[in-house]
């Protein structure tokens, strides 16, 4: 069982470069019960690339998302803006 949810969904846009890319991932259980970490990317209005990540306990599933979380920070990606 997962202790709280973690969700994110996080953009990074720039019209000079013409680059509009989403990245969210979530970490949630399958139908067996494993934790697993899901990550989708690729560019706004398309459905973009996944990937999951399959994790013994909670705690290193988080420890990644942490890491995720820091590196697309680092690289410019923000929570959306409201129009």
């Amino acid at each position: 069982m997962i202790s709280q949810p973690y969700h994110l969904y996080v953009e990074r846009t720039d019209a000079t470069k013409n680059m509009a890319r989403y990245y969210c991932m979530s970490i949630e259980l399958n139908l067996f019960g494993d934790i697993c970490l899901l990550r989708r990317w690729g560019r706004i209005g398309s459905v973009g690339q996944t990937k999951v990540h399959h994790f013994r306990g909670e705690h290193e599933a988080v420890r990644l998302f942490l890491e995720l979380l820091q590196q697309k920070r680092k690289r410019g990606y923000r929570p959306r803006t409201s129009q």
